[in-house]
Order: structure tokens, then C-alpha cells, then sequence
């Protein structure tokens, strides 16, 4: 039997959502799900336990990094990324490949894999589809990721063309080399850009390879919104009924629902937590700028209508006056905060799935999150 499998449940009829269950060594998970970001095995000043009580089901962390730090070979001695950072449910590792692209302005693609430099000490380092599965295969996570090449936008077809190819014989070296299959499942990454008859190829010559599931990759990036939703219209359709899709990088209340609504089961981004270091809120009506001097004799919560528990216990003022003082508990708290509004909000797009009324739950969220009104701002 595969590692990781997935169920599906329902469809709304009203939308076409789809409602789910990730079975994994660790536990399932029900989607559509929203992962918390851990990067370095740790989700930015939040413990273990608070995760829990916020009803995380599933976190990602970071190949690259720990590749860097501490080294994928001291998490393996510890007996792998569960029993190093003491989580019990299950973890998502991406292939390291997004950060290569990023962070390395000095990168040698070749068909052999990336030569790079460390964007901490600068030395020169090498990331191969081989190399990926190593890491993840030492790291232990229950969900691995294909090493892909991450392409930038705007891109032209020429170059992504070339790219959706070589991240197609990329995904074979990655099956051929990744050897716990029965304990960890490894998914591949559609890419494409925002060409319909690449993106429909990259589809094809993975489905062919038989992933346990599917990330549509490649998106979030810098592209309007609508052309990220106008790309999940015609990719997410082209993916097995049968498979989890993953769509990677996103975060923003709006896209999660609007990705749900296109047939999306995950999602992650570091998005919730790294506003939340800036002392941005999100809240039911909007997002709150807890810095504002407006808020410096406002001791009301964050957000009335969250029940979280940073909500019931602390004021706008309180948090407003850490933020400003740079006190790290003003950080735990407004990431708190925002993680527990994604993670509730995607409670009530499974719930709206099961009462066939998602479209119905979007209008309502939009019109009181404000994304309605003219000019309206998101994260």
C-alpha cells in the first residue's frame, strides 16, 4: 500500500469543491487543508503544542535549509524531523528547488541538477534530483517533493517549454532515487507558467510516472490573481480524481478559497506568520495593522468574532505595545493569531463544502472581509 493516499469524500454541488482525507503514516488529514510553515523544523515562535491546540493537522518544512542547518545527516541521527522537533502528526518537506531559485542570484542550471552558492557563507554547493531524495529520504517527512526547475515571471515559452521538460525527466530521476517508498510518498510538480498546452504537458508526462499526488507549482510567484485562477481552471481538471492536489505558496484568505473552489486540497505559505512579525492581523473584516497609533487605548481583541486564544486574553492595546517594543511575545501572539484564522477559515470551507454552499460562503467572506469594495487591499 502507497505511504500516503487520498479519499475523497464529496464535491459540493454548488461550486465542484472538493472535500477529502490525506491518510498518512502520521495520521489524516482532512481537506482542503492549510499547512503552517516551519522552515527550519520549527514554525516561527510557536511551540509543538500550540499548533495542536490550534488544530494544525500537517506542517511543512524547509530541504534546503536543513540541508544548510543543522544537516539532513543530525536529523536523521535524531531519528528523523518527527522525533527531532517532537511533532506526532504529519510533516510535508518541499525539495529544496523554490529556494535554489530564490535566494541564489549565482545558480548553473544543467541537466545534471543546480550549481549554486549558500546564500548564508556563499560557498558553492550542488542540488540534484538525486540529492533532493537523499535529503528528504534522511529528513523523514510523510510527503516528499520532486526536485523541479522553479521558473520566474513573467517567462517566455521558449524558456518554459525547456523547463517543463527538464522538470519532467527531473521527476523520473526522483522516483528512481527515492528509496522508502513505503513510508514516505513523493509527489510531483506540474509547471507551465501560464501556458495552457504546457501546463497540460507537464500534467500528462507526470501522471504517466503515477505520483501518489500532484503540486501545481509555479504560481504565486508574481502573477496577477486572476491568472493564477484562470491557470488552476484549466490545470487542476487535467489531474487524477483519485490523487491529493497541492497547490504550493499560497496563503491569502481569498486564494485559498478561491483555489478550494478550483478543486485544490492543499496549501501552505509563510505568508500568516511573516505579516504577523510586521504586526499585521488577519481578522473576519479585513486585515488590522496592530502598530497603527489608532490602536494604542484599544482594549478590545484582535478580532471579536475569533475565539482563539490569544482573542479571549489579550487586547489590540497590549499587543499593539509588544509589537511596538519589540517584545518576541507580541510576535507569538499576533502568529498565533493568524494561523488559527487560516486553519478556522479552512474548517468552514470544509464545512461549507458539506452543505453544498461554498459560493454562497465566498460572497459572505468577501463582502465582510472588504475584498468587494473598490480599491480593496489584501496581504
Amino acid at each position: 500500500m502507497a505511504a500516503v493516499t487520498y479519499e475523497h469524500i464529496k464535491t459540493c454541488r454548488q461550486s465542484g469543491a472538493r472535500l477529502g482525507k490525506l491518510h498518512t503514516p502520521h495520521g489524516e488529514i482532512e481537506t482542503p487543508i492549510f499547512m503552517p510553515v516551519g522552515t527550519l523544523a520549527t514554525v516561527k515562535t510557536l511551540s509543538p503544542e500550540e499548533l495542536k491546540q490550534m488544530d494544525a493537522q500537517i506542517i511543512l518544512s524547509n530541504t534546503y535549509h536543513l540541508w544548510l542547518r543543522p544537516g539532513e545527516d543530525i536529523v536523521e541521527e535524531a531519528g528523523g524531523l518527527h522525533k527531532f522537533m517532537n511533532w506526532d502528526k504529519p510533516i510535508l518537506t518541499d525539495s529544496g528547488g523554490f529556494q535554489v531559485f530564490s535566494l541564489s542570484k549565482l545558480r548553473d542550471i544543467r541537466e545534471e541538477g543546480v550549481h549554486f552558492r549558500n546564500h548564508i557563507s556563499g560557498e558553492k554547493l550542488f542540488l540534484s534530483p538525486e540529492k533532493a531524495m537523499k535529503i528528504q529520504n534522511s529528513l523523514g517527512p510523510d510527503i516528499m517533493m520532486a526536485f523541479d526547475e522553479c521558473p520566474p515571471y513573467p517567462a517566455e515559452r521558449e524558456y518554459m517549454k525547456a523547463s517543463v521538460e527538464r522538470t519532467s525527466r527531473w521527476a523520473e530521476r526522483c522516483l528512481e532515487a527515492h528509496n522508502k517508498t513505503e513510508d514516505q510518498a513523493l509527489f510531483g510538480i506540474i509547471q507551465g507558467g501560464e501556458y495552457e498546452e504546457l501546463r497540460k504537458q507537464s500534467a500528462q508526462e507526470l501522471i504517466s510516472l503515477d505520483f501518489p499526488g500532484y503540486a501545481i507549482g509555479g504560481l504565486s510567484v508574481g502573477e496577477p490573481k486572476d491568472i493564477m485562477n484562470r491557470v488552476l481552471e484549466f490545470t487542476t481538471p487535467l489531474l487524477p480524481e483519485n490523487k491529493a492536489r497541492y497547490l504550493m505558496g499560497v496563503g491569502s484568505a481569498d486564494s485559498l478559497i478561491d483555489g478550494a473552489i478550483r478543486g485544490i486540497d492543499m496549501f501552505d505559505c509563510v505568508l500568516p506568520t511573516r505579516i504577523a512579525r510586521n504586526g499585521t492581523c488577519m481578522t473576519s473584516s479585513g486585515r488590522l495593522v496592530i502598530r497603527n497609533a489608532k490602536f494604542a487605548r484599544d482594549f478590545q481583541p484582535i478580532d471579536e468574532k475569533c475565539s482563539c486564544h490569544v482573542c479571549k486574553n489579550f487586547s489590540r492595546a497590549y499587543i499593539r505595545h509588544l509589537v511596538k517594543a519589540n517584545e518576541t511575545f507580541g510576535f507569538r501572539l499576533t502568529s498565533y493569531h493568524n494561523l488559527y484564522f487560516l486553519l478556522k477559515l479552512m474548517e468552514n470551507v470544509r464545512q461549507a463544502i458539506k452543505e453544498d454552499r461554498l459560493l454562497d460562503f465566498r460572497e459572505e467572506f468577501f463582502e465582510a472581509y472588504g475584498f468587494n469594495r473598490p480599491n480593496a487591499k489584501n496581504f
